[in-house]
């Protein structure tokens, strides 16, 4: 089905966008063009608003335990075939960003399956995960819950850094 399609291209394109200008405004910002930098922030928020809606068209927002299966699902793919091939292509290429980029997400995407398999027990017991508070580390994209590290098990950033979820 077209429309299907066409959702499904515009999920992946608004979805890309949405991080591209949030990058963006964060340079932005950093070079000192404060404006320059909200307007991207804004542009960054209506392209989410546009994934979202473009998610319900598409009928993937379901119960949270499906979700989270879901989810389960995806980050072990990403952590277990994905990103090994990733890092390998890069390693063949000499390209040591990439490898650690990829190396990087690979173990906090484990992370985030192990999480999201302890919510979806949770759920369907049906309770609410345990967490007082949930942390993200910025440089990684590790998530930790309720302790925060001396140093991110994973890239080795200050426990300073990790930022709570609100």
């Amino acid at each position: 089905m077209a429309t299907e399609d066409d959702a499904l291209e515009a999920f992946a394109g608004e979805s890309q966008a949405n991080r591209k200008y949030l990058a963006f405004s964060e340079k932005a910002v950093g070079e000192g063009f404060a404006n320059v930098g909200k307007l991207f922030l804004a542009a960054s928020e209506a392209e989410a608003i546009h994934a979202r809606r473009l998610l319900q068209v598409l009928g993937a927002v379901k119960s949270t335990a499906t979700n989270l299966e879901g989810s389960v699902e995806g980050e072990t793919h990403e952590y277990t075939e994905m990103y090994p091939q990733f890092v390998r292509d890069a390693e063949a290429e000499g390209r040591m960003d990439a490898v650690m980029a990829f190396k990087h997400a690979m173990k906090a995407e484990e992370v985030h399956a192990g999480l999201y398999k302890q919510a979806v027990e949770a759920v369907k017991s049906g309770k609410d995960f345990e967490a007082q508070t949930i942390y993200l580390c910025p440089i990684c994209g590790n998530i930790v819950v309720d302790t925060v590290p001396d140093k991110c098990p994973i890239c080795n950033a200050k426990g300073s850094l990790f930022k709570a979820v609100q």
